[in-house]
């Protein structure tokens, strides 16, 4: 993944996470099977951003949205950079919008991916 248009503000590891969300690491691979959370590898460990622990707790509508691209043809890599990624449609990066609760048109523009 190319950091320029996917580069979260702060990175977090699947312990720091746990720790994050008081509950074992266990759990947190639970959450990225789920797509409740998604990482990536960032010099050969699994990374998750900050920004998606919102409150305590994995940021709600995140898992839908994943699901969304990953059947779009997206892999997790590339839906983490797309959450980044301004979009001229919402005015601001799909992850913006979903942190403020602005679900629904962050969904749309998923379904219209095409690759």
């Amino acid at each position: 993944m190319n950091d320029s248009a996917g580069s979260a503000t702060n990175w977090l590891t699947v312990l720091e996470v746990a720790e994050a969300l008081r509950i074992p690491k266990g759990k947190v691979n639970r959450l990225l099977e789920e797509y409740s959370l998604v990482a990536v590898k960032k010099e050969g460990q699994l990374m998750i951003p900050a920004e998606l622990i919102v409150g305590g707790e994995p940021l709600p509508p995140l898992r839908g949205t994943i699901i969304l691209l990953l059947d779009s043809g997206y892999s997790i890599e590339e839906s983490v950079q797309w959450l980044y990624t301004h979009s001229d449609v919402l005015g601001q990066t799909p992850l913006q919008s979903l942190l403020e609760g602005k679900k629904a048109p962050v969904r749309r523009l998923a379904q219209m991916i095409d690759l």
